[in-house]
């Protein structure tokens, strides 16, 4: 809480990208005693989430469970797959590509940069095209972020497989989706992906502390010829244990009630029905974004966010003095600029287990703090997203945002300084 020590009434508005909100069914699952994580009790609570996770990455191939984050996930793929000295290509898509970049580099891999300028996604021809230039594959792998949180854009990674197919290119395809797993439509197996890379703490609507690598069998292959020293990120060694229930170190026992129990929640109400209300909400939010005349960081409709609305603010105005009165003024917390994007933007979260009122009541909050901040708002952005919310019972019924009209006044001049 900034600037006020004392109580306040009602519930925080956790709006970032991530940790999202933990409904109380995973919170009630995961006050449980510890138990043995070599005994019986819990060989049967392995077994289960070892089964069920498979169906979120929609893989039949081996889902490994690591107690970390993310970034472990991301060395994780990277240590068990390569040795020092081999070439990736990467696309930077934000800030999370290129802190995998960096994370590339300093475990000793050469990762080539295909740089963009963060208002959209990867761009398949360009990686078809690189890869075409590689006569001699000396390219080991692709990586890229299916869901770029720092942005809000959500790249297409069935098209980046038909770029890599069409290179005929033998290419690995690694991809990160921390915040684009059980949000957005992901397919492990149908979209011949190597290793898909997440964690626990956003549509899994769990906390911070579980890392996943879903590895096809050509992955597993590949990493048996890997030098890049590892222990702990083994896969090799979770295969044979794994195949009981169990894990070869110290497991996140309680994060894994939880887990049980959030596969349970996504299923009952069907994996589509969660990826259509994402797509909703991102959509209700980016009508209220046009409305108030501001600009999102993804410029592609095709590739906006069911995960996350990242919204550039007008030249000259501290985005995180807005949040600051967000925070402040109506207690809720959405997601700073990354990166380049540093007090230029701020991003606001629409996933994991959340509903049409918490979404209205959240723009209301940013629609109020837009105007204390002295941004000057062309119309309410809460009253179009609402006409859309309640004109709309399905995906399908929806019709595009509109456009910001053709005599609408320049960004510039629509913030009025305080």
């Amino acid at each position: 809480m900034s600037g006020n020590e004392g109580r306040r009434a009602g519930r925080h508005f956790l709006q970032i990208p991530g940790p999202s909100p933990i409904p109380e069914r995973i919170l009630r699952a995961m006050d449980m005693p510890v138990i043995d994580h070599r005994g019986p009790q819990f060989q049967k609570l392995g077994q289960r989430v070892l089964a069920k996770i498979k169906g979120v990455f929609k893989t039949d191939s081996h889902v490994f469970i690591y107690p970390t984050s993310g970034t472990g996930a991301w060395e994780a793929a990277l240590a068990n797959l390569f040795s020092p000295g081999d070439f990736v290509l990467m696309y930077e898509t934000g800030h999370f590509a290129t802190l995998w970049k960096n994370m590339a580099a300093r475990l000793r891999l050469r990762p080539e940069f295909i740089g963009s300028d963060w208002r959209g996604g990867v761009d398949p021809q360009r990686i078809e095209s690189r890869l075409r230039e590689d006569a001699g594959h000396s390219i080991k792998a692709v990586c890229v972020v299916h869901n770029e949180t720092s942005t809000g854009a959500t790249s297409r990674i069935d098209e980046v497989r038909k770029a890599i197919d069409a290179a005929g290119h033998p290419a690995l395809l690694l991809v990160d989706t921390v915040s684009g797993l059980a949000c957005a439509d992901y397919r492990h197996d149908e979209w011949g992906v190597d290793v898909s890379v997440s964690g626990s703490q956003k549509g899994l609507m769990l906390p911070p502390g579980l890392g996943f690598n879903a590895v096809s069998e050509k992955a597993l292959a590949f990493a048996r010829k890997a030098e890049t020293a590892k222990q702990f990120w083994a896969w090799e060694e979770m295969i044979a244990p794994n195949a009981h229930g169990f894990f070869p170190s110290t497991p996140a026992t309680n994060l894994l009630y939880g887990l049980d129990v959030a596969i349970d929640m996504l299923n009952e109400e069907g994996l589509e029905h969660v990826f259509a209300r994402h797509q909703r909400y991102g959509e209700a939010t980016r009508r209220a974004v046009a409305a108030w005349g501001l600009e999102t960081i993804c410029l592609d409709p095709r590739l906006h966010s069911p995960v996350l609305t990242g919204v550039m603010l007008p030249k000259g105005c501290d985005a995180d003095r807005f949040r600051t009165i967000a925070l402040d003024r109506f207690d809720i917390s959405l997601g700073t600029g990354l990166g380049r994007l540093a007090g230029k933007a701020f991003r606001i979260g629409h996933l994991g287990d959340t509903n049409e009122l918490t979404l209205l009541g959240a723009l209301a909050g940013v629609e109020m703090s837009l105007r204390l901040a002295g941004v000057i708002c062309e119309a309410s952005g809460v009253l179009a997203a609402m006409t859309y919310v309640r004109e709309t019972s399905s995906p399908e019924t929806a019709s595009p945002a509109p456009r910001l009209r053709p005599n609408s006044r320049p960004i510039s001049e629509r913030f009025s300084p305080t």
